[in-house]
């Protein structure tokens, strides 16, 4: 690990304006902000992330879980994932963000990793995290040997000629879902990101990650009024029950009614390069039968531009029968 200045701001106007000195935002910036740590501090024993300066934000006023003025809640940056998940409200009208948190690390990770943290999370392929090998995410047009290598778990949709790298968040799949907005203050004034906008597709620039700038401060995330009667689930599959991140997920947020599907929210991790919500899944859903002719070929719609690797093409069909089960199961309860 290098050596860095450890700094712990007195507020939120001084967190950002020492963040506002990093060159950029994205991988090989010079100040990183610290809440958790579960995977910042990971990267830099790593050599991965290499700050100059490290903002510890963790007495910031941003912990709190409360009900937002339009009916919905605003969750801070700074809530434990555990304190998230076991929310009494979390529980009843957003249960899919809870199921998808308690299936993400373990107990321990859980009571130490923030939402800001969560929807910071960078990715797990070998080739990121080994500075032995070339990779486009941490040494930008240095090459991305997993097209070629190891590329069993990395992602099949949003892919590039540039990276493959699958985003590893639970959270950020049922965030996908759930129409989550993510609320950033900065050096320009605080502003409001859909959650589908916040991640970045690879490209021809992998090494940046989301649109944050620098300076840029995650202060909340908040979650529209839950629809009545709506069933949701979020059903992961892995190589092994705990601790391990998904093959492929899938959360699903529905509404029916005489039968058929009224509204249908949809996203799916492990095989994005982003948590990948699913439009075409949606609109092959909306005004259907709930039924399993349905949900495949809601499966077939959201796989349909897949691309796999040479290791990975098992994955459209386990991401096709992982969704087609998810809404089987929702649609049971």
């Amino acid at each position: 690990m290098h050596t860095f200045e450890f700094i712990r701001p007195a507020d939120q106007t001084a967190a950002i304006a020492a963040a506002a000195q990093s060159k950029t935002a994205q991988q090989g910036a010079d100040v990183r902000f610290l809440g958790g740590g579960t995977t910042l501090i990971d990267l830099m024993k790593l050599n991965v992330e290499t700050p100059a300066r490290v903002l510890d934000i963790n007495r910031l006023p941003l912990d709190k879980i409360e009900a937002a003025s339009d009916g919905g809640l605003k969750i801070g940056a700074m809530v434990r994932n555990s304190d998230l998940a076991y929310h009494a409200t979390v529980q009843k009208d957003y249960s899919v963000l809870s199921q998808a948190i308690l299936q993400g690390a373990s107990a321990q990770i859980r009571n130490m990793a923030t939402v800001g943290g969560n929807l910071l999370q960078r990715t797990r392929c070998v080739y990121f995290r080994d500075t032995a090998m070339a990779c486009n995410k941490r040494e930008p047009s240095s090459g991305c040997p997993a097209i070629t290598g190891h590329n069993r778990t990395l992602a099949i949709l949003g892919a590039s000629e540039h990276c493959i790298a699958t985003n590893p968040s639970d959270m950020g799949v049922a965030l996908a879902a759930l129409e989550a907005t993510i609320h950033i203050q900065g050096t320009k004034g605080s502003r409001a990101i859909a959650f589908g906008d916040f991640h970045l597709l690879p490209g021809n620039t992998p090494h940046r990650e989301t649109v944050l700038e620098p300076g840029d401060l995650i202060t909340h995330v908040t979650l529209p009024a839950p629809i009545a009667g709506s069933k949701q689930i979020y059903v992961k599959l892995r190589d092994r029950a705990s601790y391990e991140f998904a093959l492929a997920s899938a959360a699903v947020v529905l509404t029916i009614a005489s039968g058929k599907v009224t509204r249908a929210r949809v996203a799916m991790g492990g095989v994005g390069t982003k948590p990948w919500r699913l439009p075409e899944a949606e609109a092959a859903l909306t005004g259907k039968p709930a039924n399993d002719a349905t949900f495949r070929q809601a499966a077939e719609a959201a796989l349909r531009n897949a691309k796999p690797q040479s290791e990975n093409k098992f994955k459209i069909e386990l991401a096709k029968r992982c969704l087609t089960y998810t809404l089987r199961t929702a649609t049971a309860s």
